[in-house]
C-alpha cells in the first residue's frame, strides 16, 4: 500500500499542471451543461417564444454534446492537438455565456446551444482520454477527482443564476395580470423542465405570454458564468506554454516529448492505443482481434448507456413523480430533490477518489450497480413515502456517481490501452442519457407518474446484468490474451536458439 501511495503521489506530481488543468476544464463541462433547466423561463421571455419552442435548445444542446463527443473521439490525439481542442473548446463556452443574452430569437439561440453542447463533448472526450493517457492503471482514481468537478460546475451553475431569475412573469401586458404566472407556478415549471423539456405534458396549463413587455435580468447571470469560465481557457493557455506546444516554439523540443504521456504504459507502445489520425477507425489495427475485444468495448458503453440514463431520468422526472399522486409533494419541495440528486453525485466522486485507492474498479462496481438496485427496489416498496423518496434520492446519487469513472479505467485495463473505449464509452454515456430520458419520458405520458421508477428499477437490474457478462467476458478475454503470449514466447524461442 505504501508503494501503491508512493507511485501515485509520483506520478501525480510529473503530471500536476496537466492534471489540474483537465479537472479545471471539466469544472467549465460542469458549468455549462446544468444551466440551461433553472434559466429556461427567462430565455423564453427574451426570445419570445412558447414553451414548446424554447425547449428546442435543450434536445440542441443534447444532440450536439453527442456529436461533439463522436468528433472528440475520432480526430487524432497528440498533445497539441488535443489541447488546443480543449482551449477552442472553452472559449467556445465563454462566448456562448456571453452572446446568450443577445439571442432573441429562439432560432438564434438554438445554434449558440448547438455550439456549446458540440464544445462540450469534445471536452468530455478529450479530457477522460488524456487522463487515461497520463495514469494508465492508476486512472481511476484522477477520473473519479474528474468527474467530482463536473458536479462542482453543475452546482456553481444554478448558485449564480438564482439571484436573477424573474419571480413572477417575464413579460408584461395591460391586460395580462388576471392571468399571470404566479412565482409558485413559475418556480413549479422551472422544476418541471430540469429534465431537458421532456415534461411539457404537465405543464401546458400554465399562461404563459409571448407578446409584451420584457422584463429580466438573466443576462447578468450568463456575463458573470462567462467570467466565472475565464481562467479556465487561461489555464489551458499556460499549460500549452509550459509544455511549448505553442506555434512560437514549435522548432524547440518538447517536454511532453520528452515526458511521454504513455510514461506509465506496461507496454510502453504509444502507438498502438489513442494516438494515431482515425486511430479508432483503422481496420488494419483491428484485424486479429479476438471476438472479446470487441464485446467488452460493447458491453462497457451499454453499461454507461443504462446507468447514464438512469442519471439523466432521475434528475428530469423525479420532480414530476414527486408532486404527482400518490405523494402530492409542495412544489418548493420536490423542487429539492434534483439538487440534493446532483449533490449527493458530487460527493460520491469525492469519496470514491479515496475509495478508488483502496479498492479496485470491479469492487467498487459490484458495491455501486447492487447498491442502485436496492435502492430502486427500496423506492418501489416505499413509494407512498415523501421522507424515503428523499433518502433514496441521497442514496442514489452516491452509489450512481462511481460508475461511470470506474468503468472506464476498468474497461481500458482490460484492453491494455489499445482500444477505442474512451471513445466508444462517453458516446455511449451520451447517447444513453439523451434516449432514456425521451424513454422515460413517453412511458410516464402513457402510463403514468409510478412508471418512473419502474423503469429506472429494470434498467438497474439490467445495467447489473451487463456488468455481470462483462467480467464473465473479461475473464475470456484475458485467457486468449495469456495463451497468444505464451504461443509467441514458443515460437521466438527456436529461432533464438537458431540464431
Amino acid at each position: 500500500m505504501k508503494l501503491l501511495e508512493e507511485r501515485i503521489w509520483s506520478l501525480f506530481k510529473r503530471h500536476w499542471q496537466q492534471t489540474l488543468t483537465h479537472w479545471s476544464v471539466f469544472f467549465s463541462f460542469g458549468l455549462c451543461i446544468a444551466f440551461l433547466g433553472p434559466t429556461i423561463l427567462d430565455l423564453r421571455c427574451q426570445t419570445q417564444s412558447t414553451l414548446q419552442q424554447i425547449t428546442w435548445v435543450f434536445f440542441s444542446q443534447q444532440f450536439f454534446l453527442l456529436v461533439g463527443s463522436s468528433m472528440g473521439g475520432l480526430c487524432k490525439k497528440t498533445p497539441v492537438f488535443s489541447l488546443s481542442a480543449l482551449l477552442s473548446s472553452t472559449l467556445i463556452i465563454s462566448l456562448v455565456f456571453a452572446i446568450i443574452p443577445l439571442c432573441h430569437h429562439v432560432a438564434v439561440l438554438s445554434v449558440a446551444m448547438a455550439l456549446a453542447g458540440t464544445a462540450m463533448g469534445v471536452i468530455d472526450t478529450i479530457a477522460n482520454l488524456q487522463l487515461v493517457k497520463l495514469y494508465q492503471r492508476d486512472s481511476a482514481i484522477f477520473l473519479q477527482a474528474l468527474h467530482f468537478f463536473i458536479g462542482l460546475g453543475a452546482l456553481v451553475s444554478p448558485l449564480v443564476a438564482d439571484p436573477f431569475l424573474a419571480e413572477d412573469s417575464c413579460v408584461l401586458g395591460a391586460n395580462w395580470t388576471t392571468n399571470a404566472s404566479s412565482s409558485s407556478d413559475l418556480q413549479h415549471l422551472r422544476s418541471s423542465l430540469a429534465g431537458h423539456g421532456t415534461a411539457l405534458h404537465n405543464i401546458s396549463q400554465y399562461p404563459l405570454h409571448t407578446e409584451g413587455v420584457i422584463i429580466t435580468r438573466v443576462s447578468y447571470a450568463f456575463w458573470i458564468m462567462a467570467l466565472i469560465n475565464l481562467p479556465v481557457p487561461a489555464a489551458v493557455l499556460a499549460l500549452m506554454y509550459h509544455e511549448r506546444l505553442l506555434p512560437c516554439f514549435m522548432n524547440s523540443p518538447r517536454l511532453l516529448d520528452r515526458d511521454s504521456l504513455s510514461s506509465t504504459s506496461p507496454t510502453g507502445d504509444s502507438g498502438h492505443g489513442h494516438g494515431n489520425v482515425f486511430g479508432c477507425c483503422n481496420l488494419e489495427k483491428l484485424r486479429g482481434r479476438p471476438a472479446s475485444f470487441f464485446i467488452l468495448h460493447a458491453l462497457g458503453g451499454a453499461i454507461l448507456f443504462i446507468t447514464d440514463g438512469i442519471i439523466g431520468s432521475y434528475a428530469g422526472f423525479v420532480y414530476t413523480y414527486a408532486v404527482s399522486p400518490p405523494l402530492l409533494m409542495g412544489h418548493k419541495t420536490a423542487g429539492c430533490l434534483d439538487s440534493i440528486f446532483w449533490a449527493s453525485i458530487t460527493a460520491g466522486r469525492l469519496a470514491f477518489i479515496y475509495l478508488s485507492y483502496r479498492y479496485t474498479a470491479p469492487r467498487l462496481l459490484t458495491f455501486s450497480l447492487v447498491g442502485v438496485m436496492l435502492v430502486q427496489c427500496m423506492l418501489l416498496i416505499f413509494y407512498t413515502s415523501c421522507v424515503f423518496l428523499f433518502i433514496g434520492t441521497c442514496m442514489l446519487g452516491l452509489c450512481i456517481s462511481s460508475v461511470f469513472p470506474s468503468v472506464l479505467a476498468f474497461t481500458e485495463d482490460i484492453l491494455d490501452y489499445k482500444g477505442c473505449a474512451t471513445t466508444v464509452l462517453v458516446t455511449s454515456a451520451s447517447t444513453g442519457e439523451m434516449m432514456l430520458q425521451l424513454l422515460v419520458g413517453s412511458v410516464i405520458h402513457s402510463r403514468g407518474s409510478y412508471a418512473f421508477l419502474l423503469c429506472c428499477t429494470i434498467a438497474s437490474f439490467i445495467g447489473f446484468c451487463l456488468f455481470l457478462l462483462l467480467l464473465y467476458v473479461q475473464r475470456i478475454h484475458t485467457k486468449c490474451h495469456t495463451d497468444s503470449s505464451i504461443n509467441t514466447d514458443m515460437t521466438e524461442k527456436p529461432r533464438t536458439g537458431g540464431s
